[in-house]
């Protein structure tokens, strides 16, 4: 069966959006279908005792259980690969489902992880409240400081944590010096890539041994799906896929489906999103009533240099703080916004925009929130598709409101 190798040409790998639209799938489908089919099963049969020795035996590729697989599902996963780089990827329900699926295959009693403290902070806590009852010791050091996560690393150190871009901070990690330092140490990083994409940027090129995704976000692309994905070689994703089947974590085949679809204008959809985000981040640097904006396209950015290096877009998501503004003055601007809606997550067709301290941290303490760097008058704008051009009008009547 002809899959992603049926795309490439014989002087170039293939552009991420051919990969996009063909990657992981066969020439020919079932049914001569353009589009693969949705598999609405539960099971697999078998047409006799043997078949199923052999299939155990021969380790054949077909499904046995919905829990362990779907035809869809191995689809999205050799196309998710092929756009990232990696030699096999393995989708979750869930971005989060991924981390913990991920955090719990490699991490037993007494080893310990180092994150970056502008982590997701779902993440954090995954590891610091609940992975710690089970004997695992979590480190948290100042985003981007490489010696103080080198400083931290002990023979019980297992994996290197970070996002790259921060959220909403977005932050850029050095993913050579990142990677390095996990391979001078022996132990292995992570980078939840799901603010970059496989489109601005590929960890795994770096050295980094695994890539995380929320598939919510970009890879999805249309606000309509949960996911998550993780990325890395095939040796080392063999126990977390195996427990991925214990834990039944797992996306139904209409979801796949739902991914499979928004990948196809994976590109065009990116393009337009960093075009959107540059565009916005610039408008709002030089606006009177914005005091800081944190677009790593911008060469104020502190992480600027590093980005440009490594990154081939710098994507939707700009942060910004309104110039002067308690929490409530902020969320009035928030409010008067025409185009966006008012909502988590990111990276969806549709603009959004949120106020971190009030969306994400209304139940922690002025002390904890000045902690995660989390301040009164911070604003995330997510950049959709829409016209640039309304995108900036519409936010210059908001902050003239």
């Amino acid at each position: 069966m002809r899959t992603q190798s049926s795309v490439a040409s014989d002087n170039k790998s293939p552009g991420s959006s051919t990969l996009a639209v063909h990657a992981g799938e066969a020439r020919r489908k079932v049914v001569d279908s353009i589009t693969d089919p949705i598999v609405c099963a539960a099971t697999f049969t078998f047409p006799n005792t043997q078949a199923i020795i052999d299939f155990i035996e021969q380790k054949q590729p077909r499904e046995e259980y919905g829990r362990y697989g779907n035809p869809g599902e191995k689809v999205v996963e050799r196309k998710l690969a092929a756009l990232e780089g990696g030699e096999e990827a393995l989708l979750f329900s869930s971005g989060m489902a991924a981390m913990v699926g991920l955090l719990m295959a490699k991490l037993n009693a007494g080893d310990e992880v180092i994150f970056f403290d502008e982590c997701y902070h779902r993440s954090r806590e995954f590891c610091a409240k609940h992975l710690s009852r089970f004997g695992v010791v979590t480190r948290q050091v100042k985003a981007c400081d490489y010696d103080a996560m080198e400083s931290a690393i002990d023979d019980n150190t297992r994996l290197l944590v970070s996002e790259s871009p921060t959220n909403p901070h977005l932050s850029i990690v050095d993913l050579e010096r990142f990677a390095e330092i996990g391979k001078q140490y022996h132990v292995e990083t992570l980078i939840d890539a799901t603010l970059a994409t496989p489109f601005n940027a590929q960890p795994i090129e770096y050295g980094i041994d695994y890539v995380l995704h929320s598939a919510t976000k970009y890879l999805g692309g249309h606000n309509d799906l949960l996911a998550g994905v993780i990325i890395g070689g095939e040796e080392q994703m063999a126990p977390v896929r195996n427990l991925r089947g214990i834990m039944g974590a797992i996306n139904s085949p209409h979801n796949m489906y739902l991914l499979e679809r928004g990948l196809k204008t994976f590109e065009l959809r990116m393009q337009r999103q960093n075009a959107n985000g540059q565009a916005v981040a610039e408008f709002l640097e030089q606006h009177p009533r914005v005091e800081q904006v944190y677009y790593p396209g911008l060469e104020s950015h502190p992480y600027h240099e590093v980005a440009t290096r490594t990154m081939k877009g710098f994507g939707g998501l700009v942060t910004f703080l309104v110039k002067d503004a308690d929490w409530r003055t902020t969320a009035n601007i928030v409010d008067a916004v025409g185009i966006p809606r008012i909502a988590p997550s990111l990276g969806g067709v549709e603009s959004l925009i949120e106020q971190p301290l009030v969306m994400s941290y209304y139940e922690c303490t002025p002390e904890e929130r000045r902690q995660f760097g989390i301040l009164d008058n911070m604003v995330r704008y997510s950049c959709g598709i829409e016209n640039k051009e309304d995108l900036i009008a519409d936010l210059e009547q908001a902050l003239e409101a």
